[in-house]
């Protein structure tokens, strides 16, 4: 039978709490490293070097291509064999940064592709620099289009965290999991997890919702004002580059 004293007992505990705030910071750290290996993928996919290409492509394959649970059994327990010990929370982020950035390349890499080239060579022939051009032109464009695909990529970390009880680290659903051994409520101890993962990504869908407002409120305006779609803006602002070029 169902027991509200042992659901809320299990969901005000200490316990809880503290894994709630591990798979927190597993997430941030993990998005923020993913996301800077994924840049040096992406870059590496678009270069001209076939080496580069070859090397970032088969990392993509690879992560993409395998089961991040085996992923992360065969960092903790395989790399001791070869010399490369590693604690519980360093194989867990190992493992996610490494799955999570190839993910993450490809959202990098369409968002740069994205930006069409003509705006890149009307900055260049105003005299901008590569990096400038960069900075100036092509990232905030790019960030429009990769904010989305970020964030949702973001909000599935929170709850693929959850694999990593597997080498024992003591997140959320690990430290359910101690709970639901001592009191044997385990329908009780897993809808509270639950109903932490849902506060976690409501709170995250906020955050999300906050920054695609503002990296993208000079197309709402737009689209507040003349009534067009955001495609049909981002269609004039091609066309308005274009226009430079010629």
């Amino acid at each position: 039978m169902w027991s509200w004293d042992a659901f809320f007992s299990i969901l005000t505990s200490k316990q809880l709490l503290e894994g709630a705030w591990v798979t927190v910071w597993l997430t941030v750290v993990s998005m923020i490293l993913g996301l800077v290996l994924a840049v040096v993928v992406a870059v590496a996919r678009s270069s001209s070097f076939v080496v580069f290409r070859a090397v970032s492509g088969f990392y993509v394959w690879l992560m993409r291509g395998t089961p991040l649970l085996v992923q992360l059994v065969i960092i903790y327990t395989g790399l001791p064999q070869v010399g490369i010990k590693l604690g519980v929370i360093e194989a867990a982020l190992v493992g996610l940064v490494l799955n999570e950035a190839a993910y993450l390349s490809e959202i990098v890499r369409s968002g740069l592709l994205s930006v069409p080239v003509g705006q890149t060579e009307a900055a260049r022939a105003l005299g901008m620099s590569p990096t400038k051009v960069f900075r100036v032109v092509v990232l905030p464009q790019a960030l429009r289009v990769m904010i989305p695909p970020l964030g949702n990529s973001f909000n599935g970390l929170l709850k693929t965290t959850t694999l990593v009880s597997v080498i024992s680290v003591q997140e959320l659903l690990r430290r359910t999991q101690f709970l639901v051994q001592v009191n044997f409520r385990v329908l009780e101890g897993l809808c509270a997890a639950a109903l932490y993962f849902l506060v976690l990504t409501t709170l995250w869908g906020l955050v999300q919702k906050r920054l695609e407002l503002r990296a993208g409120r000079g197309y709402d305006r737009n689209y507040r004002r003349k009534g067009r779609t955001d495609m049909a803006a981002l269609d004039t602002t091609v066309v308005d580059a274009e226009a430079v070029n010629r």
